[in-house]
């Protein structure tokens, strides 16, 4: 805690940034995670800077594809091998595997191009880009529920280097069952500064948050329930547009689907001038548990 009483920023640049120990390697350290195991965007955020590590053309990161193929432990450093699967004139291609204790537990493909000029459309962000009146609502609603200050997972959301305001709070920090489809606007407690690939790493750092849930609402379940062992599975970013993750940006998601103890979670990135630039995709493991379970089996 700081002098004022409030929870201590992390210094997210600072734990996302590899350092280099091998041609090819690169080592990340450990952040802040819910619980023991590592979080998912931390990961794809080290990943695409050691990706980044190895470009020498001034390309820009636009799309990766990711797979988280088992926990990691928040506790340690990964160690990242980056490989040069293809490299032309405009485009370059590259794996990164993450390793802990010589196990690995992730792996991602990106994809880099030189900027072109193209043709142009994008569609419309799907709620209000009005972030000033979603801090007063916000306000309004933890008023009227003071139980929701005493919840874990505010707390753990105060600690978080990325700053979220939900344009619903019920669907964030409720229990009932709500249509599955939200948004938050988020942006970093402390400026970054402009660099575009820190940038991109930041939005992809925050991509990860608040986004299988969309999967769990219509069954009125949240991650950390003892109703539904959650998990993410894989995660892929395309790259409009470098943000600035400085200011405020609208991450619109929802869940068109989900069975067989999964669901899918797609969402966009918008600035607030209504500007689209990032889009995300998830498959998540939403497995019911104990009684939950129980009653499909038996319905």
């Amino acid at each position: 805690m700081d002098v004022k009483g409030e929870p201590k920023t992390i210094d997210l640049p600072t734990i996302l940034a590899v350092e280099a120990t091998d041609h090819g390697f690169y080592e990340g350290a450990p952040g802040p995670a819910i619980g023991p195991r590592m979080f998912g965007g931390q990961a794809v955020a080290q990943a695409l800077l050691a990706a980044c590590q190895e470009e020498t053309h001034d390309r820009l990161p636009h799309s990766l594809h990711a797979y988280f193929l088992k926990a990691g432990s928040s506790d340690q450093p990964v160690s990242y091998r980056v490989t040069t699967l293809s490299e032309g004139r405009s485009f370059a291609t590259r794996r990164v595997e993450g390793m802990q204790d010589d196990t690995m537990i992730f792996s991602m493909i990106a994809s880099f191009h030189s900027p072109e000029t193209g043709f142009e459309h994008t569609s419309p962000a799907p709620f209000d880009l009005d972030v000033s009146a979603a801090i007063e609502a916000l306000d309004r609603w933890r008023e009227r529920h003071s139980q929701a200050n005493a919840s874990p997972i505010v707390d753990r959301l105060q600690k978080r280097p990325i700053e979220i305001v939900p344009l619903d709070p019920g669907a964030l920090f409720g229990a009932q069952a709500r249509e599955p489809r939200t948004g938050v606007w988020m942006r970093m407690r402390e400026p970054a500064g402009p660099d575009p690939l820190l940038q991109r790493a930041l939005l992809a750092y925050a991509s990860d948050m608040m986004f299988l849930r969309n999967a769990m609402l219509p069954h009125a379940i949240r991650p950390g329930s003892t109703k539904v062992q959650a998990a993410s599975l894989d995660h892929a970013i395309y790259f409009h547009e470098t943000p600035d993750f400085d200011h405020w940006h609208l991450y619109a998601t929802e869940s068109p689907w989900a069975g067989h103890a999964r669901g899918l979670n797609r969402g966009h990135f918008y600035d607030e001038s209504g500007r689209m630039v990032a889009t995300v995709s998830q498959e998540s493991l939403m497995r019911p548990k104990g009684e939950a379970l129980e009653r499909m089996r038996s319905a």
